[in-house]
């Protein structure tokens, strides 16, 4: 009978997404993570097969823990201002996961008209509170949608960085004047 795993399978990637959390996810190293762990790193590989496979659920983790951002957002009243300011919440509050999840390089460069379905799991609920909370059509909402993310990532992506920081004010207030010009041009039919 083979020995008993010393952690659970749970215990393990939460102390890999601790790592991930603070020092990025290079830093998920077995050593690290059996140092973490109070362990030598033996312990992991009776649950994983290597550490890709951590790095893999470290991946997992991160992103469901985006997605309960979006949701928060998604329940926000306007919603698709509630999603943008949770994006740029998860940067100022997780960097390093912000930086796993969307500024990470791609395998393949995609038109930016493709990127989002790419990177955003959540893609599809977002565009709908974009058709559902302004009255657009799919091209449209999804122009709006486009402009409005390379917006609040470019604030997401200064946060992230330490580059400047902005109160919750501020992000609302800077993405609703955008918006609404957006919303402007798009429903003067230009």
């Amino acid at each position: 009978m083979p020995p008993k795993c010393k952690f659970t399978r749970e215990e393990i990637i939460h102390a890999a997404l601790s790592i991930a959390r603070t020092d990025g996810p290079s830093a998920v190293t077995a050593r690290a993570l059996g140092a973490k762990l109070g362990s030598s790193s033996k312990p992991i590989f009776s649950v994983f097969e290597n550490m890709e496979e951590v790095q893999s659920e470290v991946l997992k983790a991160a992103k469901a823990l985006y997605a309960g951002y979006i949701r928060t957002g998604l329940q926000q009243n306007p919603a698709f201002k509630g999603v943008g300011t949770q994006y740029v919440l998860f940067a100022i509050r997780e960097p390093k996961l912000f930086q796993l999840l969307f500024m990470s390089e791609q395998p393949q460069k995609p038109p930016v008209s493709g990127i989002l379905p790419i990177i955003d799991e959540s893609y599809d609920k977002i565009l709908q509170s974009v058709r559902d909370g302004y009255g657009l059509g799919e091209k449209d909402a999804e122009d709006l949608y486009r402009h409005l993310w390379i917006y609040s990532h470019g604030i997401a992506v200064l946060c992230a960085t330490n580059m400047c920081s902005f109160t919750a004010e501020e992000i609302g207030g800077m993405m609703t004047e955008v918006c609404r010009s957006l919303l402007k041009e798009i429903k003067s039919g230009k």
